[in-house]
């Protein structure tokens, strides 16, 4: 008899919870593909891409070897790029010829452009003329571009037509994209003029013109237009989709929400793996692959430590006489690295938003050097206390006071100015600012401390 509370979970989830997760790893032990199918249908696409970047590569080529389900085609759009090709390496030809048949062509182009040249013609020699065709044509705009982003099948509608005509056309077409959600309005060169929503047009009366009912906020992207500068875009000014246009400003295609809210997800992602160090990682990165992504960025740091230690070396002797210096001067770099972090979070989140800007950098140097001030007088306060009693020497807590105060007030300024410097030489903030802010807090707070200690103490 079935346990009552596999019975309530396989009739009440559909979720990737841990119980699901055994079943179905019991399923691939026992090459149940019957009991394996019964566990993944109830699952989202996503969740099933999920799974596989759980699992280790043996239990991967074990699922991959009894999978038939219907949404493989939706479950690679969704796998980790570093992951999809080896998904699709291993996957039977004729089940992926199938499943990408059903993918709209901006998933297919996502699913493609990363594949080496066999496995990407595999696949397009799987689509249809016309779907390869507009695929190709995708894959021939810069990588990173709206022109790669954009789905191809777009509503449009010539911008005399009224609310009944354009109604009796969709009644009319089988052929229409599973998901819209504006009718684009086209000059006779089309050239979009126009967006619709389907709510307004289905709430107009038959013989109001299309053009009445446009959108105000109407947002035309070019092709070759960075992703970025899609999803921000799409955040910027709250649209649900809108037309993508050649050079010659004519209709090509049309970005959706989905696809810009996923280009902001993968730049947060991005921001926060670069901020540590660590690149593109993903789970199912194999041993080599992160040691290659992580080696690198670690060499840097230990040529930032050993640069803060030249810096400590120089003070030998005032190290040697105070031994109190050494217990203190950790705090001094610790709290001037966090502080240099935060301002430095924040200065690249707002750089990636656009809104750190010329205009307004100077306000925001002026406000860091304000909090750097305050955060600086207030732990100076605490901690010339702390080493006035802990060591019983006023000069002491003096000097840590006062060295606390320096490296905030500096660590806030590195943190602003130092992704604003990257981003102007065009470089990366968000994968070299963390070094070099480290750097910077570290070899000050060091410096005023023990400088500081030299000067008074000897």
């Amino acid at each position: 008899m079935q346990d009552e509370a596999e019975i309530i979970d396989d009739g009440a989830d559909a979720v990737l919870d841990p119980r699901r997760v055994g079943r179905i790893l019991a399923a691939l032990e026992n090459g149940d593909s019957a009991r394996l199918a019964e566990q993944l249908d109830p699952l989202h696409p996503a969740d099933i891409a999920d799974f596989l970047e759980q699992i280790d590569g043996d239990d991967r080529a074990a699922f991959l070897r009894i999978w038939t389900g219907d949404a493989v085609g939706d479950v690679l759009s969704e796998l980790d790029e570093g992951l999809r090709e080896e998904v699709i390496g291993q996957l039977d030809p004729a089940l992926l010829q199938a499943a990408v048949r059903e993918l709209d062509t901006d998933d297919v182009v996502d699913l493609v452009e990363d594949l080496e040249d066999a496995q990407k013609t595999a696949i397009l020699d799987a689509l249809d003329v016309a779907d390869r065709f507009a695929v190709e044509q995708a894959l021939g705009y810069p990588e990173d571009s709206a022109g790669r982003l954009m789905q191809r099948d777009v509503v449009t509608a010539p911008e005399d037509w009224t609310v009944g005509q354009m109604i009796d056309f969709l009644r009319d077409h089988q052929d229409l994209p599973d998901q819209f959600y504006h009718v684009t309005l086209v000059d006779p060169r089309m050239v979009p003029v126009g967006n619709v929503t389907l709510g307004r047009m289905l709430s107009g009366r038959r013989n109001v013109p299309l053009a009445d009912l446009a959108e105000e906020t109407f947002f035309p992207i070019r092709a070759t237009e960075p992703v970025e500068n899609v999803a921000y875009a799409f955040n910027q000014y709250h649209l649900i989709s809108t037309p993508v246009v050649d050079d010659g400003g004519r209709l090509v295609g049309v970005i959706t929400i989905d696809d810009a809210m996923i280009v902001l997800s993968d730049a947060n992602e991005e921001d926060i793996l670069r901020l540590a160090g660590v690149g593109d990682a993903s789970m199912s990165d194999d041993v080599m692959e992160t040691v290659r992504v992580r080696l690198p960025w670690l060499a840097v740091n230990l040529g930032t430590a050993i640069l803060a230690s030249v810096v400590i070396s120089l003070f030998d002797d005032v190290l040697a006489q105070v031994v109190a210096l050494a217990v203190l001067m950790p705090i001094v770099a610790s709290m001037g690295g966090n502080a240099g972090t935060q301002a430095l979070t924040v200065a690249v989140r707002a750089l990636a938003t656009r809104d750190l800007t010329s205009s307004n950098l100077g306000r925001v140097i002026r406000r860091e050097i304000a909090v750097g001030l305050v955060n600086g007088v207030a732990f100076a306060i605490v901690m010339g206390v702390i080493g006035w009693v802990w060591f019983g020497s006023a000069v002491i807590g003096a000097v840590l006071a006062a060295a606390m105060i320096a490296n905030l007030l500096v660590a806030g300024l590195a943190g602003i100015l130092v992704p604003v410097v990257l981003d102007r030489l065009r470089l990366d903030p968000a994968l070299a600012s963390g070094t070099f802010v480290t750097t910077v807090t570290d070899v000050m707070g060091f410096f005023a401390f023990l400088g500081l200690a030299t000067w008074v103490l000897l």
